[in-house]
């Protein structure tokens, strides 16, 4: 169906009309000039992040409902690792007259699944035109008692490195599925060339025999048995909330935190200056998934680099007091891998020999110049 053949109006009715708040502090969802909440005795915390397509996702490879998914989760992952808990989300949309109602459905089912994994309101937003490609923007509210908050700035010397999952597994399912578009467009090209040779030529017969592997080249779908953790981590990340809720559970309160977006040496980095200190991070130490490693050698590209720089894992970087040593060491899902020091001597990367490497911010940035 075509977005034109409805509206705006009736598009917006068709995605959010059976839409019901859960929870307290939303008075009013969508449907209204504002959505109204109400937060009589915490923080409100907010956070807004933009996805541009052909910078922070391709079609070729993700397809709606997978990307409405990923867009709600790295929000909400942005309120985990304040601390707080994500309560409503607002999305705006911009998008070509390639789309019909039935892609925008998608990309709502995607955002709900994600939305209700963590009992999280739809509250609004905007839908309009755009002329440059498929552009989202998504507004996470939660809340936080104040004490509760971890910003970045609180880390002290002698605190202990902490990460969640592994890293590096969804930088390298992005080359996985980049070397896949490249192959499949790289044989479409040559067929495409082809055909009009043999056209020229006048060889029907040529002709019709390439024009079918066109077509079958168009339903072409890549293997990636055995990679399936890998492209996962890289299309449909999720927010670690349960991180935060056992951390709550073991009476660990971090120091500072933050989600890793951009890549592990990028954030640290941001820890160190925020909070006016220095860190030594052990490369043994890094978690790294046995897929992540095995793609790393198949790609010829160094272990270590992919899992500091690699970014998009979106697993929670904090640092807790070294009292909380026991508790942490203990906690699934969760690895120490350094602590803070004076300022003075600098944030640090100890390999596996005892060397000692200064960190480099080398994760992704993308408004760094190619």
């Amino acid at each position: 169906m075509e977005i034109s053949e409805i509206g705006e109006f009736g598009l917006i009715h068709r995605l959010t009309d059976n839409i019901k708040p859960q929870n307290e502090s939303t008075l009013k969802g969508v449907g209204d000039d504002c959505a109204v909440m109400h937060y009589p005795d915490k923080e409100v915390l907010i956070t807004s992040d933009m996805l541009m397509e052909g910078v922070h996702f391709d079609l070729t490879y993700i397809d709606m409902e997978t990307l409405g998914y990923k867009s709600a989760m790295v929000n909400i992952s942005d309120v985990f690792a304040m601390n707080g808990t994500p309560r409503q989300i607002i999305v705006n949309i911009a998008l070509g007259r390639r789309f019909k109602v039935e892609d925008l459905e998608d990309f709502y089912k995607g955002l709900r699944e994600a939305c209700d994994k963590w009992s999280i309101d739809i509250v609004g937003g905007d839908t309009t035109s755009s002329f440059t490609g498929l552009a989202i923007s998504i507004t996470c509210i939660g809340e936080a008692k104040r004490e509760d908050i971890v910003y970045r700035n609180g880390a002290h010397e002698t605190d202990l490195i902490c990460v969640s999952g592994d890293l590096g597994a969804a930088y390298m399912g992005l080359q996985i599925l980049e070397r896949e578009k490249s192959v499949y467009y790289s044989q479409l090209t040559k067929l495409t060339n082809q055909i009009r040779d043999a056209k020229e030529k006048g060889d029907d017969k040529l002709v019709n025999h390439l024009q079918k592997q066109y077509r079958m080249l168009e339903d072409f779908q890549p293997d990636f048995a055995g990679k399936e953790y890998l492209i996962d981590r890289q299309l449909k990340p999720e927010a670690r909330g349960d991180i935060i809720q056992r951390l709550q559970e073991a009476g660990v309160r971090p120091t500072a935190m933050m989600d890793i977006s951009d890549g592990l040496s990028s954030e640290l980095l941001h820890i160190c200056k925020a909070s006016n200190c220095g860190c030594r991070v052990y490369e043994k130490n890094i978690p790294i998934d046995y897929q992540t490693a095995v793609t790393c050698e198949e790609f010829n590209m160094n272990l270590t680099t992919a899992a500091l720089n690699g970014g998009e894992d979106y697993e929670l970087l904090f640092t807790v007091p070294i009292g909380d040593h026991e508790k942490v060491k203990e906690m699934e899902g969760v690895k120490q891998i350094g602590y803070i020091t004076k300022p003075e001597l600098g944030a640090r990367l100890v390999t596996r020999d005892g060397a000692e490497f200064e960190l480099q911010a080398q994760g992704w940035n993308p408004l760094k110049k190619k």
